[in-house]
């Protein structure tokens, strides 16, 4: 692990320390912040995520809340080792002094209540993505698996428009297919999908297509490979090999300065390729250098090319 960078797009390790009470300094979860610790550098985006269809009596923008108030506690709890970064000079210098780069992200804009006004206060504490979606339609725009058919409106736009003015950026991954396409119609910023694949190797909704990956491309943004067995391969044992594909085939479209990791640690019950956590990324690393991949492109694909995104 000493020998890899790694940055990944996606983990909802944060909640669970909210809901189950976990530590990020060490947990029985998917990843950890003394697992992350012993790659050569290493940043992860954390996101605050509830469901909405279980929202607290005190409404999901008060959860939000508590939930980046557990990060700042954690963070502050583990400065000797973690960060919190906002930009890519500031996971830079955390990396150069040991640290592991610690970026807070909001998975479902649902949790701002889908109000314009409290971006004010995400661009304060230090969110730098937010996804429209999560699996439930809300006010702004339909979700793939709810109200699919659609796209994003009035408010969703204004939405977007302040978010991207305040350097916020839109994460495509549960949001519907319209809602993709007029987002693509009005975006100013790069646009990222931090854990979603490919739909042409899996015919999951919550993949992307072709297109949609082009589109991304075409705005300078990012995709995160994500890990979780529903999303790799119809199997329920889907090997490293059926990872591997995903990236290939991204990686087919113009994807090498795009691509990245989105493994969704402690979002979902099983990985892919007998991962147990953060700690087995060097099997992936492997995989991918026995297919051809040259150290700089895995380079990019497991650092560099999430990081250019937060420039």
């Amino acid at each position: 692990m000493n020998n890899i960078p790694y940055f990944d797009g996606h983990c909802d390790t944060l909640s669970c320390c909210e809901k189950l009470g976990w530590q990020l300094r060490k947990n029985e979860g998917h990843l950890d912040l003394t697992r992350l610790k012993a790659y050569r550098k290493a940043a992860q985006l954390f996101a605050i995520y509830h469901d909405l269809s279980d929202a607290p009596a005190d409404g999901m923008f008060a959860e939000c809340k508590r939930q980046q108030s557990v990060f700042a506690r954690e963070l502050a709890a583990n400065r000797d080792i973690a960060v919190q970064c906002r930009t890519a000079e500031d996971v830079r210098r955390a990396n150069a002094e040991g640290k592991v780069a610690a970026i807070l992200s909001c998975e479902g804009t649902e949790l701002l209540n889908c109000d314009p006004a409290n971006l004010d206060w995400a661009q304060e504490v230090g969110i730098r993505a937010i996804n429209l979606t999560w699996n439930h339609a809300n006010l702004l725009a339909g979700s793939h698996l709810n109200e699919a058919g659609r796209g994003l409106n009035d408010l969703g736009r204004a939405f977007v428009k302040k978010a991207q003015s305040l350097g916020i950026l839109i994460d495509v991954s549960h949001c519907s297919d319209p809602a993709f396409w007029d987002l693509m119609e009005i975006t100013e910023r790069s646009v990222i999908a931090t854990h979603s694949n490919a739909r042409a190797v899996c015919g999951h909704t919550r993949n992307l297509t072709d297109d949609m990956f082009r589109a991304i491309v075409r705005t300078g943004g990012f995709v995160g490979a994500n890990f979780w067995i529903r999303f790799v391969a119809p199997s329920d044992e889907p090997t490293m090999d059926d990872v591997v594909r995903h990236i290939d085939h991204f990686m087919e479209l113009g994807g090498e300065k795009h691509v990245g990791l989105g493994a969704d640690f402690d979002g979902c019950e099983k990985l892919s390729g007998g991962m147990r956590g953060v700690q087995d990324l060097p099997m992936l690393w492997e995989a991918l250098s026995k297919r051809g991949y040259s150290d700089a492109v895995l380079e990019d694909l497991f650092y560099n090319n999430l990081l250019r995104v937060l420039e």
